[in-house]
């Protein structure tokens, strides 16, 4: 089974703030690796660091995983997720969560989304391209 080819559009969360923010694209792996050390990554990750199943989500979370495949299914573009660095200095999924981790499950190798660009420094060792 091949993976479908999932597109990505700029967040409307970010619209106003755009100048803001850079456009990168990352290593799916590297960041889920440390976005496990998230305090929020127990509602999508198993502790083996795997993302959970449909059914294994909450019932708060497993709508939001519905969206998504349903927009991937459907072949409509999503948004690109928000990052950012956390206190462990980790990454955090500020905004777009279900967008990363469903586009993670189904093959994704590599993931664009929006950094502060005053975070650049700290994405260095998971960006593959960066776009201004």
């Amino acid at each position: 089974m091949s993976s479908p080819v999932i597109q990505f559009k700029a967040n409307p969360a970010i619209q106003e703030r755009a100048s803001l923010y850079a456009d990168v694209t990352i290593d799916t792996a590297k960041a889920l690796k440390s976005w496990k050390k998230s305090l929020f990554s127990f509602e999508w990750m198993n502790s083996d660091g795997g993302i959970k199943s449909f059914d294994a989500l909450s019932e708060k979370e497993q709508p939001k995983r519905q969206e998504v495949e349903d927009a991937i299914n459907n072949g409509k573009p999503l948004a690109k997720p928000v990052l950012g660095i956390g206190i462990m200095d980790n990454i955090e999924i500020g905004m777009g969560r279900a967008e990363f981790l469903t586009a993670a499950l189904h093959g994704q190798k590599t993931i664009p989304v929006h950094v502060l660009r005053s975070n650049l420094p700290d994405f260095k060792s998971f960006i593959v391209e960066e776009k201004s």
